[in-house]
């Protein structure tokens, strides 16, 4: 049985009342604008306390960084919390970047979203026979802005690897186009996304016969 008890946010006794920062009263933590800045302007939150931020330390050191170029360097640059790669490392590892779809269809409405999807099947499971119809991949593209790729998904073998070099791409404005015209490495796992052709919308039929 495995349990995934989470974080408390241990700031209710360290004085924050006393100069006035605000916390949410429900799990502790402390919100923020996009500069990290709290309702106090010269209190500043960086890491897992902030309210509604991604819990990975990773994105605590690039926030950071970030701020202490904006305060003592004279850098104007801000923390991305949406385009962070980040994999859940169970035997199957899924991978992410990005908008999920749920979150995707809030921020920019359905019509204006085609999502490509499809199963794969990793060449090293074909020895064993492993199911052809475990692995999957989706792309979540904003069909206003030039089918730009605004959510990566991948659930597979080394998903984690193949997540962190699709990060950089979408970080420079990763299109669908642009992935069409990749040429894939075959036969890999990542080599999926430079060849999706199915939406989701269409309702095809997305399992594979073959690597």
């Amino acid at each position: 049985v495995l349990i995934a008890i989470g974080r408390d946010a241990c700031t209710r006794n360290i004085g924050l009342d006393t100069i006035g920062v605000k916390i949410n009263e429900k799990n502790g933590k402390v919100p923020v604008d996009d500069e990290e800045q709290t309702n106090v302007p010269y209190v500043y939150a960086i890491g897992d306390i902030l309210d509604g931020k991604l819990e990975l330390t990773p994105v605590a050191i690039q926030a950071g960084r970030l701020l202490a170029r904006r305060l003592y360097g004279g850098s104007s640059r801000k923390c991305d919390y949406i385009n962070v790669p980040t994999t859940v490392f169970t035997p199957l590892e899924y991978g992410s970047c990005g908008f999920p779809e749920e979150r995707a269809i809030e921020e920019y409405g359905k019509q204006n979203l085609e999502v490509y999807h499809s199963l794969f099947w990793p060449l090293e499971w074909t020895v064993p026979g492993r199911d052809n119809n475990t692995c999957y991949a989706k792309i979540i593209c904003n069909k206003q802005d030039n089918n730009r790729v605004i959510g990566l998904h991948v659930l597979g073998p080394n998903a984690g690897e193949v997540t962190q070099g699709f990060a950089a791409a979408i970080k420079c404005g990763l299109t669908k186009e642009l992935l069409d015209e990749t040429i894939g490495i075959h036969p890999t796992c990542a080599e999926v996304f430079t060849t999706m052709d199915i939406t989701k919308a269409s309702g095809q039929d997305i399992t594979q016969k073959g690597c």
